[in-house]
């Protein structure tokens, strides 16, 4: 009768990735989170709110009405009116499209420049991580608002050259937390046995260092959303985001501040929403990191 040799680490295939950490036990962790929970269902619902738009049965968001006229909030217009008569509930509704876009795209744009950065400086090391970094560093001296209030002066005041500028201004928040986790992956095991086997730069970033390093970059990218929210809502407040008149709850908060006393409902449902989102995002994120954690049992 034949024996099976023993396995030994020479039989054992040296490019197998880390074991990915368990989805379902992250997911039962996250739905533990209450806060995570609630965030998670503020996030939902506004995001339903801004798909729904056009279906929803509100009235148009441009429509002005001289007899309606800054009214308080009734029976005909639950949320009140603003200083040309438009039904607020309606601008709401449709801002929260342009908000949350502004989010989205923002940190996809940020993302989609500051990661292959930092993969590059964080694998190569040298000349390259010297050069990126120090570019990045020069980026992260100055403040994040600033630096987008800056972008957005010099692209032109409207939502797509915001959303470009808040992207820029986050992106160097991704290359330097890129570059630190590919630092510390292209150390593992793994990653010496792909190269011990000839595997080419490309295959072992792309096959085995950025998906073991993506999980905090993930994390990050939601709390930054929730920050690019607050961006864009700042730089409508200034005029150089959304124009009028096509809502945007920054752009109502820049019309709301000239009447607070008259009409305060004008700032303060603007105010919630981005209140609500923000805090919606945070609570996600949050969840998101803990529930990703593997030290957490």
């Amino acid at each position: 009768m034949t024996e099976t040799a023993p396995r030994t680490p020479q039989n054992t295939p040296a490019t197998d990735p880390a074991p990915p950490r368990s989805g379902s036990r992250a997911w039962r962790k996250l739905r533990a989170n209450k806060g995570a929970v609630v965030g998670f269902g503020i996030v939902l619902f506004f995001t339903f709110l801004a798909i729904a738009a056009p279906f929803l049965p509100i009235a148009d968001p441009m429509q002005t009405s001289w007899t309606a006229i800054r009214q308080a909030p009734s029976a005909e217009h639950w949320l009140g009116t603003d200083d040309i008569g438009r039904d607020i509930l309606s601008r709401m509704i449709w801002g929260a499209r342009a908000s949350l876009m502004a989010g989205v795209f923002s940190v996809g744009i940020a993302l989609a420049l500051g990661v292959p950065f930092g993969l590059l400086a964080g694998y190569f090391g040298g000349w390259t991580d010297m050069i990126i970094s120090r570019v990045t560093e020069a980026f992260l001296a100055m403040p994040f608002l600033i630096t987008a209030i800056a972008l957005a002066a010099f692209l032109g005041p409207n939502l797509t050259n915001a959303m470009i500028a808040i992207g820029l201004s986050a992106m160097p928040i991704f290359i330097r937390l890129t570059r630190g986790q590919v630092m510390a992956v292209k150390q593992e095991d793994y990653v010496e046995g792909a190269r011990s086997i000839g595997l080419g730069h490309w295959q072992i970033m792309t096959r085995y260092i950025l998906p073991n390093a993506f999980q905090p970059i993930l994390v990050q990218a939601t709390l930054t959303i929730a920050t690019a929210i607050i961006a864009e809502a700042s730089l409508s407040f200034l005029g150089l985001g959304q124009q009028p008149p096509n809502p945007s709850w920054g752009s109502m908060l820049n019309t709301a501040k000239n009447f607070l006393t008259q009409a305060p409902w004008m700032a303060m449902w603007p105010g919630a929403a981005i209140f609500l989102v923000v805090i919606g995002f945070n609570l996600m994120g949050d969840g998101l990191r803990d529930a990703l954690d593997p030290r957490e049992a």
